[in-house]
């Protein structure tokens, strides 16, 4: 009676095989119904969360203070006509004018340092009271309304359009309206102002500096005039009057002979130019030379412009920087040539002089004279360069003073105001609708969050499916919480109601549990009940059991066998005098022990208040006691001691035909469960399959199929 039935479980194996359960091929796809258990299950976290951050974010907004945004939108004119005739630079400025980066760039200057400093004093905000805090110095105040004003402005470009709108945000509605529309007109009409300065500062300095060169070509031209006047010199001849006469008197040998003393005296003062430290620039030939002449003009106008940009901006500037890399690849290009003219003087002068030598007898007496009036031309012609280049600069400098002078004053916007900022009547923050939909989203994360990681806390099981899938045990049943089935006027002692409520869904869980357990083991007659841990509901289970087993007329023992909580014996009521271990040490009979249910006729075998035997529970004597009790009774159900703390409980649970062990549902952690299986000897155990307690019925649907998702459909069968 206290062996295995043959149905038990395999040696090394303690459970039998779960039931047959229909395959699942949800592996390919998103199992809906799982996600929606998973929802109902969590909803009051997630809800408690979200609404909890939806109230968060109220309180915030309530607490924040409102401010007003103000906008002005500024629109940039693309075709203002000039007034004045366009310099070089303006057109070379007009060209990147308009461009998309010119225009982002623009979006950035009318918050520029510069534009919130003139706003500020503008609006001499330097002296409002919110600034001037006791023993703020005026530099401190001024300071203090920058930063104010810098954290309040915003710019931004309208679409592709060429419109810039600017925003202020301020608690007063008036004072935002009165700052952005400040930023509008020192963009608009400001920048001009400073533009007619930078123009006026500019005119001063270039009307100081074309003084000085017109100065300078004045005393240049005059030294040229005295110069000619002092050797005779024609003023639109390039030859003297000496090499004339000796041309008239032999043509062709003075010619010649000239020819050659002119290249080699050219070509010897140019050496010793050269030779002296010389550039090369007042060389003779190089003088002349027309491709010279025109890098000098363009090297006159390079440090025009470079003296125009040095007066406007620093030494960084992009514009001055390029302005000095243009004159420096001039000068270079003018070394160049001035080595070419250089070398060609010295090949014309090796031809001219072996000219010459064949010559020389009849050249003798003029040669003197020719060298003398060669000698004075070289001179004249540096003089000739120097008072041309003073020229050039001053009409340089002269024609940059009327250009200036022609646009000072008549500078136009290039920008106007296209929608002046009006005071909002709204707040712009804080903005409610948006708080409470961003708190929204951020609860319904935060509980999502939050339910995903409860789940993946959670380590009990919810259904039989769980059960059979997780732990492979064979799923009995399960015991649903009486306060899910019944009504709140119905509800009271479980052990009671499976009497009182003999046609509900608690009294038919119990049937369902004999007829589950008759299934899994053949003709069992010791029932044993176990739990891994306390407070499992198995003397519940153990009671209700035998109540509907012994209401059916059959003979039931049940048999307490929980000697440190002994939960059926305080069923029964007052502490009896004999019981288990009075029976098992032969201290009474069986008869004088047992207690008889007088509702049901089940007799309960209750513990005393006599000391703890556990040697005498689990030894022979309770071997005897079975081999008596069994033929009397139809069925035996011991309620023992949970496993897992008791020791005595395995060895209780293999004197029994089947093994029922009671886990409390969503509570039981499934560790507590595996160690129990552990725990149990193999093949020793004639272990049944296990039982759900305390099912709520109501919430099972959200936890997976089982037999209670269907309450609903089929609770109108029990009264």
């Amino acid at each position: 009676m206290n062996q295995s039935i043959v149905l038990a479980p395999p040696p090394g194996q303690i459970a039998p095989t779960a039931g047959t359960r229909v395959p699942h091929t949800t592996a390919d796809r998103v199992d809906a119904g799982a996600l929606i258990a998973f929802l109902r299950r969590r909803w009051p976290l997630m809800l408690a969360l979200t609404l909890g951050s939806l109230a968060a974010g109220f309180v915030i907004s309530a607490r924040q203070t409102p401010t007003y945004l103000s906008t002005a939108d500024v629109t940039l004119d693309p075709k203002v006509a000039p007034v004045a005739p366009l310099t070089d630079e303006d057109r070379l400025a007009a060209q990147g004018a308009m461009g998309e980066t010119w225009i982002d760039t623009q979006v950035e200057e009318m918050a520029s340092s510069r534009n919130v400093a003139a706003v500020v004093k503008r609006l001499d905000l330097a002296r409002d009271p919110r600034f001037l805090v006791e023993g703020a110095t005026q530099k401190q105040a001024r300071d203090a309304a920058i930063a104010y004003v810098e954290g309040g402005v915003t710019t931004a470009r309208t679409g592709a359009t060429y419109t810039l709108s600017i925003s202020f945000e301020s608690e007063d509605a008036r004072e935002a309206a009165r700052v952005a529309n400040a930023f509008a007109e020192q963009y608009t009409q400001g920048s001009v102002t400073e533009k007619e300065a930078a123009d006026a500062r500019s005119l001063k300095e270039i009307g100081s500096r074309m003084e000085q060169a017109r100065r300078q070509a004045s005393d240049d031209a005059a030294a040229l005039a005295r110069y000619r006047l002092a050797y005779n010199l024609p003023s639109t001849s390039d030859r003297s009057l000496t090499e004339q006469e000796i041309s008239a008197y032999n043509q062709e040998v003075t010619s010649a002979r000239a020819q050659a003393a002119e290249d080699a005296a050219r070509l010897a003062i140019a050496r010793q130019q050269l030779g002296s430290g010389s550039s090369g620039e007042d060389v003779g030939e190089t003088l002349g030379s027309p491709v010279i002449g025109s890098l000098r003009q363009q090297q006159a106008l390079h440090a025009a412009e470079i003296a125009s940009l040095s007066s406007k901006y620093g030494p960084r500037h992009p514009d001055l920087q390029r302005a000095r890399s243009q004159l420096q690849a001039v000068d270079a290009q003018i070394r160049d040539e001035i080595g070419r003219v250089i070398s060609n003087l010295s090949a014309r002068a090796a031809v001219s002089q072996r000219r010459a030598e064949s010559l020389s007898g009849s050249l003798q007496a003029s040669e003197g004279a020719l060298r003398r009036d060669n000698i004075a031309m070289v001179a004249l012609q540096d003089l000739e360069q120097r008072a041309q280049a003073s020229r050039q600069l001053y009409e340089s400098y002269l024609g940059r003073h009327r250009e200036l002078a022609a646009r000072s004053g008549i500078r136009r916007p290039e920008a106007r105001v296209l929608h002046p900022a009006q005071p909002s009547d709204v707040p712009a923050r804080p903005n409610i609708l948006l708080n409470l939909t961003l708190a929204g989203a951020i609860g319904v994360g935060l509980g999502l969050i939050c339910a995903l990681f409860a789940e993946l806390q959670f380590s009990g099981f919810s259904s039989g499916e769980e059960v059979e899938q997780r732990l492979g045990l064979n799923y009995l049943c399960s015991i649903p919480e009486l306060a899910s089935v019944t009504s709140r006027k119905a509800r009271g002692n479980p052990v009671d109601a499976v009497i009182d409520q003999p046609r509900s869904a608690f009294a038919e869980a119990f049937r369902n549990l004999r007829t589950s357990i008759a299934f899994s083991v053949e003709s069992p007659k010791i029932i044993a009940i176990t739990s891994a841990l306390p407070s499992e509901g198995k003397t519940t289970v153990a009671l209700c059991l035998a109540r509907s087993m012994a209401e059916a007329c059959d003979a039931i023992l049940l048999i307490d066998c929980d000697v440190r909580r002994r939960g059926v014996s305080r069923w029964i009521g007052s502490p009896r005098a004999v019981g288990l271990l009075e029976v098992l040490r032969g201290e009474a009979s069986l008869e004088e022990a047992v207690v008889t249910d007088p509702r049901t006729g089940l007799a309960i075998l209750p513990l005393s208040a006599a000391q703890e035997d556990h040697a005498l529970l689990t030894g022979p004597a309770m071997d005897a006691l079975l081999a008596r009790a069994a033929p009397a009774f139809d069925a035996i159900i011991m309620d023992t001691a949970p496993v897992l703390p008791m020791a005595d409980a395995r060895l209780l649970l293999g004197k029994a035909d089947a093994a029922v062990i009671a886990t409390r549902w969503r509570h039981t952690p499934e560790a507590a469960i595996r160690s129990l299986l552990r725990l149990l000897p193999g093949g020793a155990v004639g272990l049944a399959g296990l039982i759900l307690t305390r099912v709520n019925v109501r919430k099972q649907a959200a936890f997976g199929l089982d037999e209670n998702a269907f309450y609903k459909a089929y609770k109108s069968y029990y009264a």
